[in-house]
């Protein structure tokens, strides 16, 4: 199984990108491709700058990266409540691609962040969102309070509740 998996963040030092980076570990009958969306970069999305530029070279990789994949792990940043601003810029400009950005991919999507919400708000409007997306959520989870419960230098889940629900959402993808 190949499996995709980003941080939705275009932080060098997102805890997020931890998070993706220590669970890829945890698939261990999979061959697992982590990526950095700032690879992805691209204008501010407007119908006025797609007019002028078409479908940049970037979101169609990205579609791509999406469409060669088996299934799809993103960790979520929460910005004010939402997504990213790097993110959703990306999911915009990729989904005038196609409406269908996730492709019918079997997905874990997963958010942490330093304060005990866990950026629950963006988990649970990316996983409510997903399915008009052709994006199959097999599971998803928050990780409150990521210093407390996460090794601050690897990512890896220490909190052994937490590290159980992590492993039984990532074994959802099988």
């Amino acid at each position: 199984m190949k499996v995709l998996a980003f941080a939705a963040s275009s932080s060098k030092q997102s805890i997020n990108k931890q998070l993706i980076q220590a669970s890829s570990q945890y698939l261990t009958d999979a061959e697992v491709e982590i990526i950095d969306i700032n690879d992805y970069e691209m204008p501010l999305f407007s119908v006025d700058r797609e007019a002028e530029l078409g479908q940049p070279e970037q979101a169609q990789a990205f579609f791509k990266k999406i469409g060669d994949a088996d299934a799809v792990i993103i960790a979520f940043a929460e910005h004010n409540g939402s997504y990213t601003a790097a993110y959703k810029n990306l999911f915009d400009w990729t989904s005038r691609i196609d409406q269908k950005v996730f492709q019918n991919k079997p997905m874990v999507m997963l958010a942490t962040s330093p304060g005990p919400g866990g950026a629950q708000n963006v988990l649970a409007a990316a996983a409510n969102s997903a399915p008009y997306f052709a994006g199959d959520v097999k599971a998803h989870l928050s990780i409150p309070s990521f210093y407390d419960n996460c090794d601050p230098q690897t990512g890896a889940v220490t909190n052994p509740e937490l590290l159980d629900q992590l492993k039984s959402a990532l074994a959802q993808l099988k």
